[in-house]
């Protein structure tokens, strides 16, 4: 198998907050948005992030037990400063999600970062790691 990925796809248990939170909140535009069922983000060159409503999720997987949410997990959105950590932060709460971690220095690695929870769980790392570096070409490169 290719080391690539094309699609996230989180079970969702509220899909209208959670386009209300990402279309209307931050703004972003829809790829494909199947109201009820499923709503398509497109997050970088060859990936989307995939908001599915859980009960048509469990569905998608044949499952007897219900998606019981996110955990473990958190995607991260990388920033050119500090300061725009914070103000990240800050319209992700404007948007309506909650803080779990205010922005501040990490522990390890010279990053500054904090961590946002959307309105259904997914737990957002906003960062500013001046070791990180996406190249011309989308790889990314550490040190």
């Amino acid at each position: 198998m290719d080391q690539r990925l094309h699609f996230i796809t989180f079970a969702t248990a509220d899909l209208g907050h959670a386009r209300s939170f990402y279309k209307d909140g931050l703004g972003w535009d829809p790829l494909m948005d199947v109201p009820g069922e499923i709503i398509f983000f497109h997050v970088a060159p060859g990936l989307v992030l995939g908001l599915f409503d859980a009960e048509k999720f469990d569905q998608d997987l044949n499952s007897v037990t219900p998606t019981a949410g996110v955990s473990g997990v958190t995607l991260s959105h990388n920033v050119a400063s500090a300061a725009e950590v914070s103000s990240t932060i800050d319209q992700l709460v404007a948007a309506g999600a909650t803080v779990v971690k205010p922005a501040q220095a990490g522990a390890f690695g010279g990053i500054f970062h904090g961590h946002v929870k959307d309105p259904n769980g997914i737990v957002w790392e906003i960062a500013h790691n001046p070791g990180w570096k996406i190249n011309d070409d989308g790889t990314v490169a550490f040190g």
